[in-house]
C-alpha cells in the first residue's frame, strides 16, 4: 500500500477495518444520501453509484432477455435443493454478465420469496416455495447459496429474502395487520426465515407492506430481536417500494415522515426504497429526523456500515480479486439444459389410471385448452429468449401429423347499436420498429404504442377470440395474435402480445344493459371506464358507453369436442394467466376452475373419455378428478415448459414433482384469508383435519417404490433415522422420500405431522439405496408460551416415512427425555396477555409503537383468553391489569363463574396504559379465563398474595 492509497482500498486488511476507514472518510451528507435505494457516486473517493434491488425470483427480471426458469412455486415442487442451488448459480451468473453490459442491473438481488403459502387464494402464491417452513427454508437456502456462490470472501450476488413477515394476502396488504400468536410466530412464520439466515448465504431481508400484531413490519422490533440475533453477519434490510411513505400516508402510524423514517432506521431499515430514483425526499426526511434529535449520526452510520459490508462482499472495491468479475455465461447451452431439467422436475403427476405415459407410436393426440399454446410469464419473469408451449413441445416430440389442436376460445363479433361491428384496422402501416426479423408484425413490440390506429367500426367487423378468465374478466384477441389493449390516450388498440404490466390494460368485463335485452356495456377493468365509439375511433371514456351485442361464430367447446372426438387421447391444458385474477395486488376469490375452462373440460370428456387434465397454474385449483384417467400439475415452467411437459407425457422422464402445498377440495375447506392463526383455525397440512383433494407432498411416478429397513435411534443431541428405498418398477425414476414426525401424546395442539427431512433420489429399475437423516432434537421442540422458550416434550415421538404426508409406508417411535411441563409462575412474573393457549374473538395489537404486544377484542367487541395451568401459589389475593382504552376485564377460574370484574375508565389514547387492581382469590394450579369487552388493549396481568 502506498502512502496515497487509503486503507479502504487495501485488500490485505479485513473488511471490517476497511469499512471503518471508508466510513470515516464519508461526509454526513454523503452517508445520508446512501440511505436511499439509489445511492449516488462519491467521486472524490472514486466510489461508484450503488443501487439496492434487482429482481431475480426465477431468473433476472425486468432487465430484458434472460434465461427464464420455472416459477418459484414450481421450483418448490421439485423438492430438490441441489437443483435449485444450480438454478440460483445460473441466475447469479447471468446477473453478473448483464451487469457488465448495463450498470442499471444490480447485484443486490431481491430474492427469494420465503413467505409461506399458508392460504392458496393468495395472489402471489407463485412467488413462494411451500406452505411448510422446513421445505421452504430448504429450497430458499439452496437458492441463496447459488446466488451467493461458494467463495469465502466474495459473493456473486447479495440475496435479500422477501417479505418479512407473516405476509400472505394482497387484500389491504399495506394497511392490514396479521394477528400472529407467539406459537405461530416462532414455529411457523419466523422459522422459514431463520433456517435460511442461519445457513449463512443471505445478505439481508425486505420487510413486507403489512403490519404484524398492529405494528408495521418496517418498524418491527423483530428485525433486531430475531433476525439479527440469528447470525454474526451484517444483514442489510431494504424497504419495500413506497413502504416508508405508507407509514404516514396510508397506515397513519406516524404523524410525520421524519418520525416514520427515524423509527424505521432505529428498527433496522438500512435502505429506503421510495420515490423511484429521486432520493431527495428520503434525504430531506433523514436530515429532518437528525435536526429534531430523533436519530443520531451513529444510527445513520450503522445503516451505512451494513450497506458497505454488502458492497465489499460483492467485490466492488477489489475488482482484481473478485472471482466473479469476469462472468460471461449467458443463455448458454448449460443454462438452457438446466431450465429444461428444472421444468421437468417440477411436473407433478396427481392421478394416473394407466393413461400415461403415451408410449404407443400410433397414438393420435388432441391438445386443447386456453393454455395449450401459451408460454405464460409472470410479473417477476425476465424476457424470453426461447419459448416452448405445450403444443410446440408435443409437435416436437410426437410430430405434427399426430397432434391436433383446438384452443377453445369463443369467437365473437361485437355489434354496435348502429348495426356496425367493432373492427381491428390492418397494421400494414406499422413502422419497421414493430416488425420482426423477417418483416412480420411482432405483437411483443406493439405493447402500449399509440401510433397504431385504434379500433373503428364497419359493416363486417373483426372476429375476435374471447377468453373468460373467471370472475367475469375477459380478454379479446385479434386474428393476428394481438390483444385489445388501452393506451394512455384512452383508445382501444390491438397492440399487446400478452396481458401484463403493473396495471393490466388488456382486461374487460361485459355488463348487461338494463334496458336492452341482448345488449352489454364493455367495461375496461384497469380504468373502470366503458368502451364508447367516437368519430376518432373506439376508446374508453366516462360518458356515452356503447351498447354492444355479442354474435358468436363459434363456441370454444364445439372446436374442442371436434378435436377430442378424432383423437385417441385428449390433453386439456387449463390454468391461469399470472397477470389476471390472482397476482401481486390481487387475491383470488375462489379455488374453482374458471367456468370457460370447465366447459372445455366437460366437452372434451363427453367427446372422449380418454381425457387427461393438465393444470398449468401459479396455484392450486379445486377440481373433480373422478372421471379423469390422468391429472398433472405444473407451475408455469419458464422457457422450456412445453418441451418438459411433452417429455414427461411421452415417458422420456418419469414425473417426480411433489405438491409443495395442500390442494383442497372446495372453498369450504379454507379459513378466512386474513386469519393467520394456523393452529387455531387448523390450516395447512400441519393442522388440517379434513380430506384434501391432493395432500401436501403428493405426486405419482411411472415407477413404483418400496420402503423398508426402518431404524430410528435417539442420542443425546439428535435422532438418527435410516431406511431403504427400492425402485420396484421397470423404468429409471426419481422418488422423493419424506420423513415426518409428531408427538404421541401432546400436551398442547401440535401438528398432525410435520416434515422433518426429505430427499429426492434417482434409482434405476430394481435399484435400492439407504437414506440416513440426523435430526437435531430441536426439530421436535415447540414454543412453550407458558415460559416463553422452546421446549422438548418428554415421551414418545412418532416418525413417519413415506411418499407424501398421507402416504405413509414406515413408522416407528423414539422416546425423548425432554423437559416436563411446568405451571406458569404467575405470582412471580404475572401473565403477558399475548401468551394465551386459546382465544376467541381476540386480535393481537401493538403494546407501544416501539415494542411489545397486547390483546384486544376484534372489532372492539368481546373476546376471551385462556391461559392454562397458572400457579397461584398458596394464596393469591389481588389482581392488577395493565390496560389502555376503555371497557371491562373479567376473570374466572377453570370453567367457573366470574370472580373478578374490572371497569376500565377511558385512557388518553391506545398507548396510555393504566394499572387497575381488584381483589382476586385463588390458590394452586388453575386455568385462567380472561374476558374482554370494548375498545381496550390488555398488555399484562399481575397477581399478588
Amino acid at each position: 500500500m502506498t502512502a496515497q492509497t487509503p486503507p479502504f482500498r487495501d485488500s490485505q486488511l479485513p473488511f471490517a477495518k476497511r469499512i471503518d476507514d471508508l466510513l470515516s472518510r464519508l461526509t454526513l451528507d454523503e452517508r445520508v444520501a446512501m440511505l436511499h435505494q439509489f445511492g449516488p457516486a462519491v467521486e472524490r473517493l472514486g466510489i461508484a453509484a450503488f443501487r439496492t434491488g434487482q429482481e431475480a425470483l426465477h431468473g433476472v427480471a425486468w432487465m430484458g432477455p434472460a434465461t427464464v426458469f420455472p416459477q418459484a412455486v414450481g421450483l418448490g415442487a421439485t423438492w430438490n435443493g441441489e437443483l435449485v442451488r444450480r438454478v440460483g448459480e445460473a441466475v447469479a451468473t447471468e446477473t453478473r454478465t448483464m451487469r457488465s453490459r448495463d450498470d442499471r442491473v444490480g447485484l443486490n438481488v431481491w430474492a427469494p420469496t420465503v413467505n409461506l403459502l399458508r392460504h392458496p387464494l393468495w395472489g402471489r402464491n407463485e412467488e413462494g416455495y411451500s406452505e411448510d417452513p422446513k421445505l421452504t427454508s430448504a429450497i430458499a437456502t439452496a437458492y441463496t447459496r447459488g446466488l451467493r456462490g461458494d467463495h469465502p470472501a466474495y459473493w456473486r450476488t447479495a440475496p435479500v429474502l422477501k417479505h418479512w413477515l407473516a405476509h400472505n394476502n394482497e387484500t389491504d396488504r399495506a394497511t392490514g395487520s396479521s394477528s400472529v400468536r407467539p406459537r405461530v410466530l416462532h414455529e411457523y412464520d419466523l422459522r422459514a426465515f431463520r433456517e435460511t439466515v442461519e445457513a449463512g448465504a443471505v445478505a439481508g431481508v425486505m420487510p413486507a407492506y403489512n403490519l404484524v400484531n398492529g405494528r408495521p413490519n418496517h418498524v418491527s422490533p423483530y428485525l433486531d430481536e430475531h433476525l439479527r440475533a440469528w447470525t454474526d453477519q451484517e444483514l442489510l434490510v431494504c424497504s419495500d417500494a413506497g413502504a416508508p411513505s405508507n407509514l404516514v400516508d396510508s397506515e397513519h402510524y406516524f404523524d410525520t415522515h421524519e418520525e416514520a423514517t427515524a423509527a424505521s432506521l432505529l428498527a433496522g431499515v438500512d435502505s429506503f426504497t421510495d420515490h423511484g430514483t429521486d432520493s431527495s425526499k428520503i434525504v430531506e426526511r433523514v436530515r429532518g429526523a437528525l435536526d429534531r434529535g430523533l436519530v443520531t449520526e451513529a444510527d445513520i452510520d450503522a445503516a451505512v456500515r451494513r450497506q458497505l459490508a454488502v458492497r465489499f462482499r460483492l467485490g466492488e472495491f477489489d475488482p482484481r480479486l473478485d472471482p466473479y468479475a469476469d462472468c460471461k455465461d449467458f443463455d448458454t447451452p448449460a443454462h438452457r439444459a438446466l431450465a429444461l431439467e428444472a421444468a421437468e422436475q417440477a411436473v407433478v403427476l396427481l392421478k394416473n389410471d394407466g393413461l400415461l405415459p403415451l408410449t404407443d407410436p400410433a397414438t393420435r393426440v388432441a391438445v386443447v385448452g386456453l393454455l395449450a399454446d401459451e408460454c405464460k410469464l409472470d410479473w417477476y419473469s425476465g424476457t424470453l429468449i426461447h419459448r416452448s408451449t405445450p403444443l410446440e413441445g408435443l409437435y416436437e416430440r410426437f410430430g405434427a401429423d399426430r397432434v391436433d389442436f383446438a384452443e377453445g376460445v369463443d369467437r365473437v363479433r361485437l355489434r354496435t347499436s348502429a348495426g356496425t361491428y367493432l373492427s381491428v384496422p390492418r397494421a400494414d402501416d406499422a413502422t419497421d420498429e414493430v416488425r420482426g426479423a423477417e418483416g412480420a408484425l411482432d405483437p411483443a413490440l406493439l405493447a402500449g404504442r399509440t401510433d397504431l390506429p385504434p379500433l373503428t367500426t364497419d359493416d363486417a367487423g373483426t372476429e375476435l377470440a374471447l377468453i373468460d378468465w373467471g370472475d367475469g374478466v375477459l380478454t379479446f384477441r385479434a386474428p393476428d395474435g394481438r390483444y385489445l389493449s388501452v393506451a394512455d390516450d384512452g383508445f382501444v388498440r390491438a397492440s399487446a402480445d400478452q396481458p401484463g404490466g403493473w396495471f393490466v390494460q388488456e382486461t374487460f368485463r361485459l355488463e348487461p344493459h338494463e334496458s336492452h335485452e341482448n345488449g352489454h356495456l364493455l367495461r375496461h377493468v384497469a380504468t373502470g371506464r366503458y368502451v364508447s365509439v367516437t368519430a376518432d375511433g373506439v376508446k374508453v371514456a366516462d360518458g356515452n358507453p356503447e351498447i354492444l351485442e355479442l354474435e358468436f361464430s363459434e363456441r370454444g367447446e364445439a372446436a374442442v369436442a371436434r378435436a377430442a372426438a378424432a383423437a385417441d387421447v385428449v390433453l386439456v391444458v387449463a390454468g391461469n394467466d399470472p397477470h389476471i385474477n390472482g397476482r401481486e395486488t390481487e387475491d383470488r376469490t375462489t379455488l374453482a376452475l374458471p367456468a370457460h375452462q370447465s366447459r372445455l373440460l366437460a366437452a372434451a370428456k363427453a367427446a372422449n373419455p380418454r381425457t387427461a387434465l393438465i393444470v398449468t397454474s401459479s396455484y392450486p385449483y379445486a377440481i373433480d378428478p373422478t372421471d379423469l384417467p390422468a391429472v398433472l400439475w405444473t407451475a408455469h415452467g419458464g422457457q422450456a415448459a412445453g418441451t418438459a411437459l411433452a417429455r414427461v407425457l411421452a415417458g422420456d422422464v418419469s414425473p417426480a414433482g411433489r405438491l409443495p402445498q395442500t390442494w383442497y377440495a372446495s372453498d369450504a375447506d379454507l379459513p378466512d384469508l386474513l386469519d393467520y392463526d394456523v393452529i387455531g383455525s387448523r390450516q395447512t397440512y400441519l393442522y388440517f383435519e379434513g380430506s384434501p383433494l391432493f395432500p401436501f407432498g403428493h405426486g405419482l411416478s411411472y415407477a413404483s417404490f418400496a420402503y423398508g429397513d426402518f431404524s430410528a435411534r435417539a442420542g443425546e443431541e439428535s435422532v438418527q433415522v435410516t431406511f431403504t428405498v427400492t425402485n420396484t418398477g421397470d423404468t429409471e425414476a426419481d422418488e422423493v422420500a419424506q420423513l415426518y414426525g409428531r408427538p404421541v401424546s401432546a400436551s398442547v395442539p401440535r401438528p398432525r405431522r410435520a416434515l422433518l427431512a426429505h430427499r429426492r433420489v434417482r434409482l434405476a429399475a430394481g435399484a435400492s439405496t439407504e437414506l440416513s437423516f440426523e435430526l437435531p432434537l430441536g426439530a421436535f421442540e415447540f414454543w412453550d408460551v407458558a415460559h416463553g422458550a422452546w421446549r422438548l416434550e418428554p415421551g414418545g415421538h412418532e416418525l413417519l416415512v413415506g411418499a407424501s404426508s398421507e402416504d405413509i409406508r414406515l413408522r416407528g417411535t423414539v422416546e425423548l427425555a425432554g423437559v416436563p411441563a411446568l405451571p406458569r409462575p404467575v405470582l412471580e412474573h404475572g401473565l403477558a396477555a399475548v401468551d394465551f393457549d386459546e382465544q376467541r374473538g381476540a386480535e393481537i395489537v401493538d403494546r407501544t409503537k416501539r415494542s411489545g404486544d397486547a390483546v384486544a377484542p376484534a372489532n372492539d367487541e368481546a373476546a376471551e383468553l385462556l391461559h392454562r395451568a397458572c400457579d397461584f401459589g398458596p394464596e393469591t389475593r389481588s389482581v392488577t391489569v395493565e390496560v389502555s382504552g376503555e371497557g371491562t376485564v373479567e376473570l374466572s377460574l377453570d370453567d367457573g363463574p366470574v370472580i373478578a370484574h374490572l371497569d376500565i375508565a377511558p385512557t388518553t389514547g391506545p398507548y396510555a396504559y393504566t394499572s387497575v387492581s381488584t381483589p382476586f382469590q385463588a390458590s394452586g394450579v388453575r386455568d385462567l379465563r380472561i374476558g374482554l369487552r370494548g375498545p381496550l388493549r390488555l398488555a399484562h396481568v399481575g397477581f399478588s398474595g
